[in-house]
């Protein structure tokens, strides 16, 4: 991959600390692998610095909400991390052009709205806006299940219906989600 982008003129380097590179780089491409919450955490805390950097996350191809999730918070493309070199190259090349860049999949979830917001009429209780809010502190399901009186198994039965009822793929999701929508204001 690094060879891909030197052929093309990219200076390529891969800093122990990507906020300390940006700021001594205003203007350079950060590709940013996302495998996981942490991995998402770090580019919403780089999409913070200003100027705001150009960071192209990449997710694997089968991740559309990942990407989705990157775009939201900050992410100027998102490309698979198995993409053929070519396809890294025209992304990092329309990147730095100014021009946004995804999968169609992103693009239809973005579109749709699905994984973003909360279809009409969706808008959970208080007892499930709470679970919400105690999972964002770091609750397990399981001290949730046995705070609330449900079994490990229900609670994760009744998170699975929330989830899906609320538009969302995942515990990461429905937390952004009620973020987005100040559900954690009242």
């Amino acid at each position: 991959m690094a060879a891909s982008l030197s052929s093309l003129g990219h200076l390529v380097e891969e800093p122990a600390n990507a906020e300390a590179w940006l700021r001594e780089h205003p203007g350079g491409v950060v590709l940013l692998t996302l495998y996981s919450a942490e991995d998402l955490d770090r580019l919403t805390a780089l999409c913070r610095l200003r100027p705001r950097p150009l960071v192209v996350a990449l997710p694997s191809a089968g991740d559309a909400s990942l990407g989705v999730q990157a775009m939201r918070v900050g992410a100027r493309s998102v490309m698979a991390r198995e993409a053929t070199e070519s396809a890294l190259q025209r992304t990092v090349s329309a990147t730095l052009n100014g021009e946004a860049v995804m999968p169609t999949a992103v693009a239809d979830l973005l579109v749709t709205g699905r994984g973003s917001r909360a279809p009409h009429g969706s808008v959970p209780s208080a007892e499930q806006i709470a679970w919400l809010r105690r999972l964002s502190d770091g609750w397990t399901v399981s001290r949730l299940a046995l705070d609330t009186g449900y079994s490990e198994r229900a609670m994760y039965r009744l998170l699975r219906a929330f989830y899906q009822r609320i538009g969302v793929n995942s515990r990461l999701e429905a937390i952004m989600l009620a973020h987005d929508n100040g559900w954690f204001e009242n």
